[in-house]
């Protein structure tokens, strides 16, 4: 099938029988001999590039950071201590927090509350997505102990205050994960050390009052609410979880409360 002739428009060139002569213009003949001639730079062109390009070497002041408590993490205008215990509170248990990266630099993030609230060498925070013998010979230790838990909830999860009913020998250490549930089901899966120790879960009611971070659902518990409720089975000591022997805003979670209310205030700002 031959192609169609492609219609001739107003601008389109008209072609003239044989013979017939006219005068041509400079700019025809260019366009006769191969090429249209080249657009003109539009005044000031030139110059307005050259502004452009000196404005990558202006130096750039570094952002100043808001000065940080030294406890909390939080800039200091916005300071969390208050909040939490006035001392740390005494603990036989050894707790790990396997932070995903993702969460080290997260305003929202518990963890630094957590870590202030419990004596140095009873918490520890690892921070990555893989983790092995080679490149961590201390936590691979620890997942080999048979004193040692894992907190992910799943079918062969069993029930935390049941199990330490059971167990002939009580735990010593409990893993916890820190991060979104894709980024905790990705760590928890694709290491084969968390594979180790014994799987368990929390049982409880307790809805989430971490009000300024929204949960998957409201049986969805904070990093720093899982750890209480967890040391408080462990301890057997209910009021790592109340901590009202620590704060006067009460119960942990009253303590979150009060905490996201104060984010809140100064996110929208």
């Amino acid at each position: 099938m031959e192609p169609q002739k492609e219609a001739q428009t107003p601008g389109d060139p008209v072609e003239q029988p044989r013979g017939a002569s006219r005068s041509q213009t400079p700019k025809e003949e260019e366009r006769r001999e191969g090429g249209a001639a080249p657009a003109a730079a539009a005044p000031g062109a030139e110059t307005e590039g050259a502004s452009a390009d000196g404005l990558w070497e202006l130096p750039v002041e570094p952002a100043e950071r808001r000065p940080e408590c030294s406890r909390c993490s939080r800039p200091q205008k916005v300071c969390l201590c208050p909040f939490l215990p006035v001392h740390p509170l005494h603990i036989s248990t050894h707790l790990y927090i396997i932070q995903h990266p993702a969460e080290e630099n997260k305003v929202l993030r518990t963890v630094p509350l957590l870590a202030a609230c419990l004596p140095q060498d009873k918490c520890k925070v690892k921070i990555g997505r893989r983790f092995s013998e080679e490149r961590d010979p201390e936590l691979s230790t620890v997942c080999r102990k048979s004193g040692t838990l894992i907190l992910y909830p799943g079918a062969e999860a069993a029930n935390l205050e049941e199990f330490i009913l059971d167990s002939p020998i009580y735990p010593t250490t409990i893993i916890i994960i820190d991060g979104t549930w894709s980024q905790a089901k990705d760590i928890f899966y694709k290491n084969s050390l968390f594979r180790l120790p014994t799987q368990v879960q929390l049982k409880t009611s307790i809805s989430s009052q971490y009000v300024i971070r929204t949960q998957p659902t409201n049986r969805c518990l904070s990093t720093l609410e899982c750890a209480a409720v967890a040391l408080s089975i462990l301890e057997k000591n209910i009021y790592i979880q109340e901590m009202d022997h620590c704060s006067s805003h009460g119960t942990v979670h009253g303590c979150l409360n009060n905490i996201g209310v104060l984010l809140q205030g100064e996110w929208e700002k």
